[in-house]
């Protein structure tokens, strides 16, 4: 594989964060391997200058996975415009750019060569979605180009580094999120008769693989959609029929609203709900509720009680320090609208790039940067629940989750995190301590370097 030959390509709409200030937040020398001791900036990479860093990403900013999933680079902006207002990493600011591929492969790979071939960025971060993403996984890494925290739980993302050595996961992979769910329903649930609602691609397998290492001999049922073919009823009536009485899903918002419709519609009533954390955001699902239901159903009530996962604090956590300094960061750098949990999303993967580009020194490098993460990213702490798995023999992201019930606009916590990894890891409680956020929420720089 070539780590030298890195020229990029792609499409559409973008976002430029301005404004340099003196050197604060950044790492000052190497950093775990990564590229530049002390002295003058340099132009030392594709998309490194003297003054600024080039980051690219993919979003579905219009069609089907639009709602949500859009205002993740917000977020992303957001934390970028006042990390730069504070002066940036080592006196460059981050220029984010991020293009639209509406949740279609043969988009994403569009965009994703332009932000390569023409824009010249230095790394994709935070590119969404396991079917879109996967269709630049071998273009990327051919490439040379870090392909850091993948906004997806698919295995593809950390399990091989020795395939994929340029791509990184981030969120709790959904393996090891259905390893979880199994364990909670075992012991919880042992009596329940189990219906999987999966979507059609490696979420909906990675999922039902781990949660069949728990509670196989229980699953009565087991369905998929395929994204865009909304008519959904025969696989909830095949639910119903098979005397699904606890269901669990795995998948993205809409199909959260659409299934909770159908059943409606169906006179389907399980016992219980369960809805990974990738579908069950109660905000978003009540107004896609609404939507579809042309006003007949109103908000997310058809939610309550429901179960979920988590793995980052949410905007009803108010006393959360990170979601307070988030709210900040939104009030004073954000754009229009109210702070989300896609915008806490965002603006928790920019923290972590932003560790991750402190830890690869003054000058960085694309293979720096890597090996940076692989060296120290097992140690940083943020707002993640869960410790990251990082390093050379795995590039999976952080590896624990909490069990939360669903409550009016919220939730509340009703199994601590649990942490585990894929495979037959097993599962144990997580003794380790909340992180609080540093001061303006911008890593410290000897916390992120090896």
């Amino acid at each position: 594989m070539s780590r030298s030959s890195r020229r990029l390509v792609t499409v559409l709409a973008t976002a430029t964060v301005a404004s340099t200030v003196a050197a604060c937040g950044g790492g000052s020398d190497g950093g775990g391997g990564g590229g530049g001791g002390g002295g003058e900036n340099e132009a030392s990479d594709i998309g490194i200058t003297e003054n600024s860093i080039k980051l690219g990403a993919h979003y579905p900013l219009t069609g089907v996975a639009a709602p949500g999933y859009s205002e993740i680079p917000t977020g992303v902006e957001a934390y970028f415009e006042c990390l730069n207002q504070a002066g940036g990493v080592n006196g460059r600011e981050v220029e984010f750019i991020y293009r639209d591929d509406a949740y279609n492969p043969t988009q994403t790979s569009q965009v994703v060569n332009q932000l390569v071939l023409e824009d010249e960025v230095f790394a994709i971060m935070g590119g969404l979605g396991t079917p879109t993403h996967s269709a630049v996984l071998d273009f990327l890494n051919s490439e040379g180009v870090p392909d850091l925290f993948v906004a997806s739980g698919s295995l593809l993302w950390g399990e091989d580094p020795e395939a994929n050595p340029y791509t990184f996961g981030w969120q709790t992979d959904y393996m090891s999120e259905g390893k979880i769910i199994g364990e909670y329903i075992a012991e919880e649930f042992p009596d329940a008769k189990v219906g999987l609602f999966l979507q059609d691609d490696d979420f909906g397998e990675d999922g039902e693989a781990g949660i069949r290492q728990y509670i196989d001999d229980q699953i009565v049922a087991a369905v998929r959609y395929v994204p865009g073919n909304t008519n959904i009823a025969p696989q909830i009536s095949e639910l119903q029929a098979a005397g699904a009485d606890f269901v669990v899903g795995f998948n993205v918002p809409s199909y959260t609203a659409l299934s909770q419709l159908t059943a409606l519609q169906l006179g389907y009533q399980p016992q219980q709900w369960f809805y990974s954390n990738v579908g069950s955001d109660p905000n978003l699902v009540g107004s896609l509720l609404a939507r579809f239901s042309q006003g007949a159903v109103s908000d997310a009530s058809l939610l309550d009680g429901a179960l979920t996962t988590g793995y980052l604090p949410t905007v009803d956590m108010t006393d959360n320090p990170w979601i307070q300094e988030f709210q900040r960061i939104w009030d004073e750098c954000g754009g229009e609208g109210e702070l989300t949990n896609y915008r806490v999303y965002g603006m928790s993967q920019a923290y972590t790039t932003t560790q991750a580009l402190q830890a690869a020194g003054q000058n960085p490098t694309r293979d720096g940067l890597v090996e940076a993460i692989e060296t120290a990213g097992a140690d940083w702490e943020g707002p993640v629940f869960a410790p990251f798995r990082y390093s050379e023999d795995s590039h999976m992201g952080t590896s624990g989750m909490s069990i939360e019930r669903i409550v009016g606009n919220g939730s509340e916590e009703v199994q601590p995190v649990r942490v585990t990894d894929i495979g037959d890891a097993p599962i144990e409680e997580f003794d380790g301590e909340a992180a609080t956020p540093p001061e303006n929420a911008i890593p410290d720089e000897e916390s992120v370097v090896d």
